[in-house]
């Protein structure tokens, strides 16, 4: 620990009862000493409890069917989420909707969002026809263990348009230490080469196994560990799984109007592809303080639900005064911004055939 930074010393003690999970930032966290001594073991396996007590509250409002599938797997598939009309109606919105976006460039690929406030739902109605349907808030929430609102964007996922090394995303990863959510409908079909969601079913689980790899992880991220691992985002290689009991990850390869839902402390990744691709999909994360017992309620209608939008100005303010880096830049509008997405012709063509 820098003697020249013990004044934080606080502040990094109270992390340890929040969802910080950075090896690098917190060097209670990253203590070799204190891991040795059962640290990470004891945060993975009260998080995961307290998660299991949660959704056992919101457990009678998901189908029996749905809830076996999660729970062995740790994602819902249902595929024909939406009648087809109304499907077709909030493509169409979605794709007119010029609200202004963000962007993000992770290796070749490229991630678009806009963030949902009012404006966004005044503009698209459809979207809150969506979002507050009694069964879709029953699936996000059980696996979030949480009655909070997610966080909802529209996104677009450009693969392979940049020059750059390879998207650190198609590494297999768990993106924290704690259960947690995120969700996608998919508005476009998804296809093998369409980088699509990867998962490892039933990686979500806390076995001894996985137990004993999160300790074994926690000793040597700091000094071995990449940069998105020693942040608390674990990577593992696709060889290891076997040793952790797992199967090999599946492709979510689905058709438009599919929604999947995710535990991402289970292993997942986006798919490579050796051309160019377009995916979109209406976004949702959840990530719930792990510690706290209770489920919790939205305080706010959807209609006056900006949250998103404040966490991006939160972040430019924060960037602006030097004290954190602001990596989602603006990208214009969102509906020009699909329409001047053109695949090669060749890979239309292909399509076309197939």
């Amino acid at each position: 620990m820098s003697l020249t930074r013990w004044w934080l010393f606080p502040v990094w003690f109270v992390a340890l009862f929040t969802g910080a999970k950075s090896f690098v930032d917190n060097p209670l966290l990253g203590s070799k000493r204190l891991n040795r001594m059962g640290l990470h073991r004891w945060r993975v396996c009260l998080a995961h409890q307290v998660t299991a007590l949660r959704r056992r509250r919101l457990a009678a409002r998901v189908d029996p069917a749905l809830r076996r599938q999660f729970d062995e797997k740790g994602y819902f598939q249902v595929e024909q989420w939406l009648p087809p009309a109304e499907f077709a109606a909030l493509v169409e919105k979605v794709s007119a909707l010029e609200a202004g976006c963000r962007s993000h460039q992770q290796g070749d690929t490229v991630t678009v969002r806009v963030p949902f406030d009012p404006a966004v739902v005044r503009a698209v109605p459809e979207l809150g026809s969506v979002l507050e349907e009694g069964r879709w808030r029953a699936l996000l929430g059980y696996v979030a263990g949480s009655g909070v609102r997610p966080l909802y964007y529209l996104q677009a996922i450009e693969g392979g348009v940049s020059a750059g090394p390879p998207d650190p995303q198609q590494d297999l990863h768990a993106d924290t230490f704690q259960p947690s959510m995120k969700a996608w409908l998919f508005l476009t079909d998804v296809g093998a080469d369409d980088r699509p969601l990867t998962y490892v079913p039933g990686s979500h689980r806390l076995t001894p196994e996985r137990l004993s790899w999160e300790e074994r992880k926690s000793l040597e991220v700091v000094e071995r560990g990449d940069r998105l691992s020693q942040r608390g985002s674990f990577r593992v290689r696709e060889d290891e799984l076997a040793d952790l009991g797992l199967p090999p990850p599946v492709s979510f390869c689905v058709p438009a109007n599919t929604l999947v839902v995710i535990d991402t402390c289970g292993f997942h990744a986006r798919a490579a592809s050796d051309r160019p691709s377009l995916r979109v999909e209406l976004w949702a994360m959840q990530r719930r303080q792990p510690f706290l017992p209770w489920v919790g309620r939205g305080l706010l209608p959807l209609s006056l639900d900006g949250r998103a939008s404040w966490l991006l100005r939160l972040a430019d303010l924060l960037d602006r005064w030097g004290l954190r880096k602001q990596h989602w830049t603006p990208a214009g509008p969102w509906g020009a911004r699909l329409r001047s997405l053109q695949l090669p012709v060749s890979v239309e063509a292909e399509r076309r055939e197939a």
